[in-house]
């Protein structure tokens, strides 16, 4: 399996989590040494932080909501099944944006 940046999945959190809504933020890459993709969690929870990206209400969230890059999380593809929706790609570069601040790598 090879899952794209944007794409969004159900994925069960298991003990004490819960069935959460993730989007892929790693790269696509299909010789990837572990079969795993970099993922953030949505949420309808705005801190008003440089960590969080505002995505609206997209046709497959139930209200407005919002991507958590603090959460980023390895899942092991195994746990994927499809996607339930993309992220636009407008939306995936201020998720970049985030992405970068978070990890410091600022230009």
């Amino acid at each position: 399996m090879t899952t794209k940046p944007g794409e969004v999945y159900r994925i069960n959190l298991g003990l004490g989590g819960k069935v959460r809504l993730m989007v892929v933020v790693s790269r696509e890459d299909s010789n990837a040494p572990r079969a795993l993709s970099l993922c953030a969690p949505i949420t309808t929870k705005y801190r008003e932080s440089a960590y969080e990206v505002k995505l609206g209400k997209l046709r497959f969230l139930r209200e407005v909501s919002y991507v958590n890059v603090q959460g980023l999380q390895a899942i092991q593809h195994h746990e994927l099944s499809r996607p339930v929706g993309t992220i636009p790609a407008s939306k995936m570069a201020e998720i970049r944006m985030a992405l970068k601040y978070a990890l410091n790598l600022e230009e």
